[in-house]
C-alpha cells in the first residue's frame, strides 16, 4: 500500500525533481517508509512514489521501478495477492528476479505477456502509472472493484495524476476551481461518484479501467476515453453450484483461500471486527487458518443504538482472537472533525468516516495491515433497503397517504399547506419539513424505472434546491443505462447499481482515506474477483429469505460462531451526528455557516441552508445527513480555497 503522483508536460519545468518531491510530500502519509522519483526530460514525464513497506522490505522493492529491459517504469499503489503464483510461472519462462516484491512481478508479467493480458491475471487491489519508453505512452490503470484511488486531468498544458488530490495541488500548474455539477452530486448523495471530482477538469479513473496518453502528443482536449479491461456485468450470469448447501461449502472454501492469500505479509497483520456478519466471517476464516491468535479491533459508542463493540467482543471471545476496542466520545469526534477536509481531500460526507478513521488510528498502533469485511452487503444482497425499495416500486401505483398527495398537481407550497391543515399527523410539522418530504415523494412518483426510483430513495436532496441557480447533474453509476446481462426490475438491478457507485464511491473511499491517513493498509477479501464472480452467479433465493439477505454467507459463519452472537438487525457503522450537531459540534458548524465563511462561496443559498439548520436545531426534524454534506463542502472550501 503506497501512494504515487506524477505529471506530463512538454514545457521545461524548473527543477522537476523538486516539483515531484513536493507532490510526494503531500501524500507522505500513504507511504512513510521511503520515497523515490523518476523523471525523463525528453518524454516530459515524471513519477514520484511514497512507500509503505509491506512485501519485500528491502531496497529491491523500491519504486518507481524499471523493468528488467528498462522499457517500462511503474509507480504502483496496492497489492497483487497472487504474485507468488505469477512469479512461479515467470521463473519457468526464464525471468530472473532481483527481489520478491509484487511490483517486480507485475513488470515481468507486462514484459512477458503484455499489459492487457497481465491485468486479466492480476488478482488484487491496485492503481498504477506505467511509462512505456519504447512506445512513448503513459497508462493509468485501476483495479476491478475500485479499491485504490486514481485522479487525473489537465491543468493548463500539464497532465497531472496521483493517488490523492493533494498531490496534484502541489504542482505549480494547479488551477483548481469547483465543479458545480460534481457539487450537485455531493448534495444528493454526500459523496462525489466517479468519474467526477470536486475540481473542474480533474477526474477519477473508473474501476476496471485504464487510460492511455501519448507522451509526444502534448495537451489533449478532450481527455482520452478510459478503456475497460474487465466487465462486472459478465458475473451476473446465474450458475448455481448445486444445492444451497453446496454453494455454502464452496463459498467457505473459496473465501477461506482468499483470506489465507491476503494474510501474507512481511509486517504485523490483523482485522477490523464489528461483530456483524461480514467482518465476523472474515475473522472466523482468518482464525481457522492462522497459526496464532488473530489480532482484532473494534470501536464503540456510549450512545444507545450506536454501539456494536459489545457484540464484537463476544465474537472475539468465542473465536479466541486477541481483541482491542476503543470507545469514542463526542470529544473524540470534535477533535477529528476539523481535520476531515485534509484527510478526505475532497468533500466527503458519510459520517461513518469518523469511527472509520478512529478505528484505523487505533489499529495502526498494533499492526500495519488490517483485513475488513466490506463488500458483503452489495455482493450477497444484504441491505434491507433492497427488498423495501423493490416492493415500493412494484406497488408505486397504489401510493397512499403523503405519497399520494405528493403526486397531486397542486403547487408545492399549496400542497404543503393543505397537508398541514387537513392531515392531523402533519399539523405539528413545519411547512419546510412537509415541502422537503413532498419533493422526495414527487421525485419518487416521477420515476420511470426501478433504477431511478432507487436513486431517489437513496438521495438526501431530491432536488438541489439549496443552489442559487439550477445545476444539471452529470451521468454517473446510478443513471447510466444497465448493460446487457444485468436483469431489470430485480434486486440484482439494485446490487448492480451499488457495486457501481455506493461501494467504490462511498465505502471504499471512506476506508482508503481513513486507513492511509494512518499509514495502515486495508485488504478486502470479499472483493477478490473469484469471490465477486461466485457471489453474483448465485440465485437470489440463495441470499434472500424472509426479507433477510446474505443467507449463504450466514451459513458459512454459523459453522464457526453461534447464531445468537451475530444474528441481529444490522446497525451499520453509524454515529449520532444529529445529536452532536445540536451539542458539541454546534460551534464548529455555526462557524462554517457564519456569513464571513459562507459568503466566500456563491454556489449555495444561505437563506435555504440556514432554514434547514434552524429546523434541525429545534429538534423536531433530523436534517443531519443533508447538513453534513453542506458542512463538509464548506469545511473543505475553507481548508483548500477551492
Amino acid at each position: 500500500m503506497c501512494g504515487f503522483a506524477g505529471f506530463v508536460s512538454k514545457e521545461s519545468a524548473v527543477e522537476p525533481e523538486q516539483v515531484l518531491s513536493g507532490m510526494g510530500r503531500a501524500i507522505a502519509h500513504r507511504g512513510p517508509d521511503d520515497a523515490g522519483l523518476w523523471h525523463h526530460l525528453d518524454l516530459g514525464a515524471g513519477l514520484v512514489h511514497r512507500r509503505l513497506s509491506i512485501q519485500d522490505l528491502s531496497p529491491a522493492g523500491a519504486q518507481p521501478m524499471a523493468s528488467a529491459s528498462g522499457r517500462y517504469v511503474i509507480a504502483f499503489n496496492g497489492e497483487v495477492y497472487n504474485f507468488r503464483q505469477l512469479h512461479s510461472e515467470l521463473v519457468k519462462l526464464g525471468c530472473q528476479f532481483r527481489g520478491h516484491s509484487d511490483t517486480e512481478v507485475m513488470l515481468h508479467a507486462i514484459e512477458q505477456w503484455g499489459l492487457a493480458p497481465s491485468l486479466a491475471r492480476f488478482s488484487g487491489m491496485f492503481a498504477f502509472a506505467l511509462i512505456d519508453q519504447q512506445e512513448r505512452t503513459l497508462v493509468l490503470a485501476r483495479d476491478r472493484m475500485g479499491e485504490k484511488p486514481l485522479y487525473y486531468g489537465y491543468q493548463g498544458n500539464v497532465l497531472l495524476f496521483g493517488s490523492e488530490l493533494k498531490a496534484l495541488r502541489a504542482h505549480p500548474a494547479w488551477q483548481g476551481g469547483v465543479d458545480q455539477q460534481a457539487l450537485a452530486l455531493l448534495l444528493r448523495h454526500n459523496v462525489i461518484p466517479a468519474p467526477w471530482s470536486i475540481h473542474k477538469g480533474i477526474f477519477k479513473l473508473p474501476p476496471a479501467s485504464m487510460v492511455t496518453f501519448q507522451l509526444n502528443a502534448g495537451h489533449s482536449n478532450p481527455l482520452p476515453e478510459p478503456e475497460r479491461y474487465w466487465r462486472l456485468e459478465e458475473c451476473f450470469v446465474e450458475s448455481p453450484p448445486g444445492s444451497f448447501d453446496d454453494a455454502s461449502h464452496q463459498l467457505e472454501s473459496l473465501l477461506g483461500d482468499v483470506v489465507e492469500d491476503q494474510m501474507v505479509s512481511d509486517v504485523p497483520l490483523g482485522a477490523f471486527l464489528s461483530g456483524g456478519i461480514d467482518s465476523s466471517t472474515v475473522v472466523a476464516l482468518m482464525q481457522a487458518r492462522a497459526t496464532q491468535r488473530v489480532k482484532t479491533f473494534s470501536i464503540g459508542f456510549d450512545e444507545a443504538g450506536f454501539n456494536e463493540a459489545e457484540h464484537a467482543a463476544e465474537v472475539a471471545r468465542h473465536l479466541g482472537t486477541e481483541h482491542t476496542e476503543l470507545y469514542v466520545t463526542p470529544n473524540d469526534a470534535l477533535g477529528l472533525v476539523p481535520r476531515l477536509p485534509e484527510l478526505y481531500d475532497e468533500p466527503f460526507a458519510d459520517s461513518s468516516q469518523l469511527p472509520t478513521y478512529l478505528v484505523s488510528e487505533m489499529t495502526r498502533k498494533h499492526v500495519t495491515v488490517a483485513l475488513s469485511g466490506d463488500g458483503g452487503d452489495e455482493l450477497f444482497c444484504g441491505y434491507t433497503r433492497y427488498p423495501s425499495v423493490l416492493s415500493r416500486w412494484q406497488g408505486r401505483n397504489s401510493l397512499s397517504g403523503l405519497g399520494r398527495r405528493a403526486a397531486a398537481a397542486l403547487p408545492e407550497s399549496l400542497s404543503a399547506a393543505a397537508i398541514r391543515a387537513l392531515v392531523p399527523a402533519q399539523r405539528g410539522r413545519s411547512g419546510l419539513a412537509i415541502r422537503h418530504r413532498l419533493k422526495a415523494e414527487r421525485a419518487l412518483a416521477r420515476s420511470s424505472s426501478v433504477s431511478e426510483f432507487y436513486r431517489q430513495s437513496v438521495s438526501f436532496w431530491a432536488e438541489p434546491e439549496c443552489f442559487r441557480q439550477a445545476v444539471r447533474e452529470p451521468t454517473y453509476g446510478l443513471t447510466r443505462p444497465l448493460p446487457p446481462g444485468v436483469p431489470e426490475e430485480s434486486l440484482k438491478t439494485l446490487m448492480w447499481r451499488d457495486l457501481n457507485w455506493y461501494l467504490p464511491d462511498d465505502i471504499l473511499v471512506k476506508v482508503d482515506r481513513a486507513a492511509m491517513a494512518c499509514s495502515l493498509e486495508t485488504r478486502i477479501p470479499m472483493l477478490d474477483p473469484k469471490v465477486v464472480a461466485f457471489a453474483l452467479s448465485l440465485p437470489l433465493d440463495y441470499n434472500l429469505k424472509g426479507g433477510v439477505g446474505k443467507q449463504v454467507l450466514r451459513s458459512v459463519l454459523f459453522r464457526h460462531v453461534p447464531r445468537e452472537l451475530v444474528d441481529r438487525p444490522k446497525q451499520g457503522f453509524a454515529v449520532p451526528v444529529g445529536h452532536w450537531l445540536r451539542g458539541p459540534l454546534r460551534p464548529w458548524a455555526e462557524s462554517l455557516l457564519a456569513p464571513s465563511v459562507f459568503g466566500k462561496q456563491e454556489l449555495l443559498d444561505e437563506s435555504v441552508v440556514n432554514a434547514y439548520w434552524q429546523e434541525h436545531l429545534r429538534g423536531r426534524e433530523d436534517y443531519s445527513a443533508e447538513l453534513w454534506g453542506i458542512l463538509m463542502f464548506l469545511a473543505w472550501l475553507e481548508h483548500t480555497g477551492g
